[in-house]
């Protein structure tokens, strides 16, 4: 059934409530108890159940649940070993103040580019105790980590984001088998919200870019109150260790990148290799008793559950939106406006908008590739070009997006409210919008 602009009424009403309420769980939970209800009427409690359960056995959301699961497990072992604080004293010295530590942290991000979950998560939970010493609020952290990640694993190929669409576009016919990846690699020039957004990251850390609405006040309660506006588990808080050395640290860290890497990207498998080898070396180390290093694995997990449960509230929304056709209805009403200079801006501004609304930002590419590849060759437009604007699109969702995965492992990792987080990035990601879309723009005159 073709539901037209009515499919438009659950992401107005979520983007309503979690702008007067703040409260982004309960509204994603009433956008897709509206959709069901606008498609089965006040039978929509079936297809809510039927719905639910499918996300739970899909194998990509327990995935998703897994990882984010036992990253609550390793970050709380790291914390409550020492070994967050022992990193924070070792590099403190070296830095100067806020923009430093600030920086350092834009730095780490750039040099964790393997998944943005992994980013977001660790980055964060490593150097909350460093900025903290410069009185930053978590919300600028936060900002740094997320507005990092997700375009880092965009420009690396070797990502998980640069796996699974590469994947896709041997699907769509639009690469070769086994040609994914070098047509990846040919539209990374054109990906210019992901270079903008990471470029924006150190401008606003300097100042070159002013502090602007809610992160103006964010800082400036932070330096003048105290208030880093700190919300998190007292597990996942940093504290002081008299005791806790540099290897505390490192080799946990060191454990879980290797074992992720090798022989090729998994978190999961690098997340429980990960848990294994810092549980048997604080078992040798006598950091803390067993009972109470599997204490710590089990209130990590716990920590991360209204992660988990704003994760598959997500999820199923999204798998919402997709039976009342939001993502068709909007790519649809756009066709009668395209031309080939201003494809490639449209589909990025629109896609954008649909990637921000719904909170999918995997799933809406997916769904748009089977259109706007069709619509590129029609128009004569450069393949990697219209690559690059749908994947530029996919990135600055993740950031807009008030309950996005990637907004809320971010105020997670980060320590922070997840409507405090996205409130105040949304200035920044928007400036690295216009400037994507003004050379999407530019680059589609020139290829027309």
């Amino acid at each position: 059934m073709d539901y037209g602009a009515v499919s438009l009424i659950p992401t107005a009403l979520v983007l309503l409530l979690a702008i007067w309420s703040h409260r982004t769980l309960e509204s994603v939970i009433c956008g897709a108890i509206l959709a069901f209800l606008i498609m089965d009427g006040w039978q929509f409690a079936d297809r809510l159940a039927v719905v639910t359960t499918q996300v739970l056995a899909d194998e990509s959301t327990a995935w998703v649940l897994l990882v984010c699961g036992l990253y609550g497990s390793f970050i709380a072992l790291l914390v409550k070993g020492g070994g967050a604080y022992a990193f924070g004293e070792w590099l403190a010295p070296k830095l100067q103040g806020k923009r430093s530590s600030l920086l350092a942290t834009w730095v780490l991000g750039l040099a964790i580019f393997l998944d943005d979950y992994l980013n977001s998560l660790t980055v964060g939970a490593t150097m909350k105790s460093v900025t903290d010493r410069f009185k930053t609020s978590r919300e600028m952290l936060a900002y740094v980590v997320d507005s990092t990640a997700a375009p880092m694993c965009l420009l690396i190929p070797i990502s998980s984001w640069g796996v699974y669409f590469a994947g896709l576009l041997e699907k769509n016919g639009v690469a070769e088998s086994g040609q994914g990846i070098a047509l990846f690699v040919e539209s990374i020039p054109y990906m210019f919200y992901p270079l903008l957004a990471i470029v924006v990251v150190p401008l606003v850390i300097v100042g070159a870019i002013p502090l602007m609405g809610a992160m103006r006040t964010a800082e400036a309660r932070a330096e003048e109150l105290g208030d880093l506006g700190v919300v998190e588990d007292p597990l996942l808080a940093v504290e002081a260790s008299e005791t806790a050395t540099m290897s505390v640290f490192f080799l946990p860290i060191g454990a879980l990148l290797f074992f992720t890497i090798m022989p090729s990207v998994d978190l999961l498998r690098g997340v429980i290799l990960g848990i294994i080898v810092t549980l048997l070396q604080y078992s040798v180390l006598r950091v803390m008793p067993m009972t109470t290093l599997l204490d710590t694995c089990v209130d990590g997990v716990k920590s991360m559950l209204p992660v988990l449960a704003m994760l598959l509230a997500l999820f199923v929304f999204v798998e919402a939106n997709q039976a009342i056709g939001l993502t068709d209805y909007v790519i649809a009403g756009i066709e009668p406006y395209l031309s080939a200079a201003l494809l490639p801006a449209l589909m990025f501004i629109v896609i954008s908008l649909v990637a921000c609304t719904t909170g999918s930002n995997w799933g809406v590419i997916a769904i748009a590739m089977p259109v706007a590849f069709p619509l590129a060759e029609a128009f004569d437009v450069p393949m990697p070009l219209m690559i690059g604007a749908l994947l530029s699109a996919s990135c600055l969702g993740s950031h807009a997006c008030f309950y996005s995965d990637s907004t809320i492992l971010s105020a997670q990792g980060a320590g922070c409210k997840t409507h405090d987080h996205a409130i105040t990035q949304l200035p920044y990601a928007l400036i690295g919008a216009a400037g994507a879309a003004t050379l999407f723009i530019v680059a589609g005159l020139l290829a027309s």
